[in-house]
């Protein structure tokens, strides 16, 4: 049983451009995805027996072609669960009593919240938020299985049904080509074909932590808030850590020593929230152990140490991803997406910057031994951004580090990295402890406007005990950038950055680990800002010649 198919006859050019784009299906764990017109009916593809099959029909030339198209869908039905979508329904009115909904009447575009039923999902009822038509029942027959519905009027109406009996089942919406770049929609499609298969979620993923610092306790709210997820067993030698872990959750099995966390049967996933040195070789005892593996940025110090976790990580058949938590920073999910809807045309030049003017941690973070250095420090968050910002083959990195300032610690006090791609775009990183003066956090330009994210420092204002004023200045880096927009004529937009996703990283390694759905990040991505940071840390010491990256 492999993947997904699309089979469509579609007028409309844009949503079957948005149907058979790849991407969306295999983002929600179809994988391979095949599309192909609904007729003629003898283009079956290459997957024999697929997953699922989605139809999407929006036009009939006369009724030879309606039967032909029933004829089609019936076929379908046979070999796999087949779900019509959107309009479907309406351009073929005979297909009513087989998928047992009556079609109504068209809603206006509007934001739709969908709601999974429990049986669709039991651990969560997470609504789902799109903007589309939603072409509402007239009538759903007795023995149809309600999997989604949506309130319309103060009324709850099926949006997603299933008919056992035949093996159809249907979508009310699905005609907005945007509904299909929504990663929530697509989990929902994923959980119908599920359904319709008799597949159902199996236990929580119990998951165990290996360190419990201020990170670890991050990882901890964040297991225990997302439905699938369980906080079963921490390992860490100090024990005022393992009593704060006591109040996320008071049954955790707390482990004197982290071999006994590998080695206990009742552990899934194990989370290592320990210094970067030690990252490769807590992972590949955990995957020998038999578990997933998280592990917190960046993956390891060498290319080298990565490829052995990822290597060995494929031989036993486990999970291994890296907690690269500012993918989700809502200033830069905004660039992301205005860069991904083309808002500047070809991105070609990209700016990041951190940092200010004040003397570094006392931490390991500060440790060049430990930490890897300042550009592996900062660099695996904003380094990752720009690696999945600006994908592509890069010809060669250089970089520079300045030691001028803090020698009391051994991580550059200033750091400097450019990634040169092959088809001459740029990249630039920079952090420094030495900035009075701050960039802006990103400059990216592109071929038709620019975008700009300022650094703004925040203040948390209160009343000391006797009524006078205590003022808490928070890092830029503590705060979202004020993003703006730039157009060629010289008008400036101010862009809204809205607030964060709630725990969106462990939301996906939930569907991941139980139902098979891959991430936004990926481990062999984290790897590839390993190498970059290598490359950079070797071209620093050679005085900025440029180093290829391995």
């Amino acid at each position: 049983m492999t993947g997904l198919v699309i089979r469509h006859h579609l007028a409309d050019p844009v949503l079957r451009r948005a149907l058979t784009e790849a991407r969306w299906a295999q983002d929600a764990g179809f994988d391979p995805l095949e599309v192909l017109p609904l007729l003629p009916a003898s283009a079956t593809g290459q997957a024999s027996r697929p997953e699922a099959v989605l139809v999407v029909v929006d036009h009939v030339a006369d009724e030879s072609q309606a039967t032909a198209l029933d004829d089609a869908i019936t076929s379908l039905a046979r070999r796999a669960p087949t779900i019509l979508v959107g309009a479907t329904l309406q351009a073929l009115p005979h297909l009513a009593d087989a998928v047992g909904v009556q079609p109504g009447d068209w809603t206006p575009r509007h934001e739709v919240r969908l709601r999974p039923e429990p049986s669709l999902d039991p651990r969560s009822r997470e609504d789902l938020l799109t903007t589309d038509r939603l072409l509402l029942p007239d009538k759903v027959r007795d023995d149809v299985v309600v999997l989604a519905t949506a309130n319309v009027g103060f009324r709850d109406f099926p949006v997603a049904t299933w008919a056992p009996d035949t093996g159809l089942g249907f979508l009310a919406f699905g005609s907005d080509p945007g509904t299909w770049a929504r990663r929530g929609v697509l989990r929902l499609v994923k959980h119908l074909a599920r359904a319709t298969l008799g597949l159902t979620d199996p236990a929580d993923v119990r998951v165990g932590m290996i360190g419990y610092g201020a990170i670890g306790h991050e990882h901890a709210l964040a297991v225990e808030a997302v439905p699938g997820l369980r906080l079963c067993a921490v390992s860490d030698l100090d024990p005022t850590r393992v009593a704060v872990a006591r109040t996320v959750a008071g049954d955790v099995h707390v482990h004197a020593e982290a071999a006994g966390l590998l080695g206990d049967p009742d552990v899934d996933c194990v989370v290592v929230s320990t210094p970067p040195n030690s990252h490769a070789a807590w992972a590949r005892q955990a995957l020998r152990a038999g578990k997933h593996v998280v592990l917190e940025k960046p993956m390891a110090l060498t290319v080298a140490e990565c490829d052995e976790v990822l290597d060995l990580a494929r031989q036993v058949e486990r999970h291994v991803v890296v907690y690269q938590n500012r993918r989700f920073d809502p200033d830069y999910l905004v660039l992301r997406r205005l860069v991904g809807e083309g808002a500047i045309g070809e991105l070609f030049h990209l700016e990041s910057f951190v940092g200010g003017y004040s003397h570094p941690c006392n931490y390991w973070h500060s440790d060049a031994a430990v930490s890897g250095g300042a550009i592996f420090d900062w660099g695996s968050h904003y380094l990752d951004q720009v690696l999945d910002l600006m994908p592509g083959a890069i010809r060669h990195v250089s970089a520079a580090n300045h030691k001028r300032r803090w020698h009391d610690v051994t991580n550059a006090d200033h750091s400097r990295v450019t990634l040169h791609y092959t088809d001459g775009r740029e990249a630039e990183f920079v952090h420094s402890d030495l900035a009075a003066a701050t960039k802006p956090k990103w400059l990216a330009l592109g071929t038709d406007g620019a975008i700009v994210g300022h650094w703004r420092s925040e203040r948390v204002v209160a009343r000391t005990a006797i009524g006078t004023l205590a003022e808490d200045r928070l890092a830029p880096a503590d705060s979202p950038a004020d993003m703006t927009l730039h157009s060629p004529d010289g008008s400036v937009t101010a862009l809204a950055v809205p607030a964060p996703p709630q725990h969106a990283f462990h939301r996906e390694l939930a569907d991941r680990l139980l139902r098979g759905l891959p991430m936004t990040v990926r481990a062999e991505h984290s790897r590839q800002v390993v190498a970059v940071m290598q490359a950079a840390e070797e071209s620093a010491r050679r005085h900025s010649l440029p180093v290829d990256v391995a």
